[in-house]
């Protein structure tokens, strides 16, 4: 039987409610910035031209069809994927054979998730137009070609032009359990934790991670507008958007912040 992502993701959610008092705290790596960068290998999925995921393992949905996703997407293994928390993170990717390979690096944005990659080895798994942007002018379908090619990588900024925090209000959300999708966070891009804080209330609640990008909680009946706290995963940095959900919120709507976190590691 085939369950609607809706009840799919209430289920999960009343499961990490139920193991809350056993879920250790996310403890940031403080040290994001790496300028050195790291040996990996880079594939690549979907059409020759296209955007790679169709959604992908971290809920973006059709975001990864249009700009400044497209054409950016790029699965990962279990190593960068990091259960989902993961999900958003930017990297620089180069190829290094000079005889095909651009010397200029292709940022991509983690969407998705490559089960079938190496779990021990760094594995990009990119769209074929971001694999194909490794390439010099007139080689990017022999590169195609060669399937699995030795790459370099390293952590970036992501960067999104005129775009602030936003979040979606995923399918299935009532008033007793509310699940938000993060949108265009820069930066680091990666969640560690997330909180919401009801209308007139002093406290903040703690949402549960459930996959990909995707957050909720339980409890009830919940009321808004809700003000939407999230601390980056890497470097533990918060941002706190009041109000940003209405009190009129409705299932599939997505609710813009006016703020960012800076475009920096």
């Amino acid at each position: 039987m085939h369950l609607p992502p809706a009840i799919i993701l209430a289920t999960l959610c009343i499961a990490l409610q139920l193991l809350n008092s056993s879920t250790a705290s996310v403890i940031p790596n403080r040290h994001v910035s790496n300028a050195h960068w790291l040996p990996a290998v880079a594939t690549w999925y979907g059409s020759a031209n296209g955007d790679g995921s169709d959604g992908g393992a971290c809920g973006y949905g059709t975001l990864v069809d249009v700009k400044p996703f497209h054409a950016r997407v790029g699965a990962v293994n279990p190593i960068l994927f990091k259960n989902g928390e993961g999900c958003g993170a930017c990297y620089k990717v180069r190829c290094l054979d000079r005889s095909i390979c651009s010397r200029r690096a292709v940022t991509v944005i983690v969407t998705d998730e490559c089960p079938g990659c190496s779990k021990t080895n760094t594995h990009f798994d990119l769209s074929g137009a971001a694999f194909g942007r490794l390439a010099i002018t007139g080689e990017s379908g022999p590169l195609r070609n060669r399937g699995l090619i030795p790459v370099i990588y390293r952590r970036t900024a992501c960067k999104y032009r005129r775009k602030n925090i936003a979040f979606h209000v995923n399918e299935g959300s009532t008033d007793f359990w509310l699940s938000l999708l993060v949108e265009f966070e820069e930066g680091e891009g990666d969640i560690g934790s997330m909180h919401i804080r009801q209308a007139g209330a002093r406290e903040w609640l703690e949402m549960k991670h459930v996959w990909g990008a995707n957050w909720c909680i339980i409890g009830g009946p919940l009321r808004g507008p809700f003000s939407v706290k999230i601390t980056t995963l890497s470097a533990g940095r918060t941002l706190s958007a009041t109000d940003v959900v209405p009190r009129n919120w409705v299932p599939k709507a997505t609710y813009t912040s006016r703020l960012n976190f800076s475009p920096v590691l």
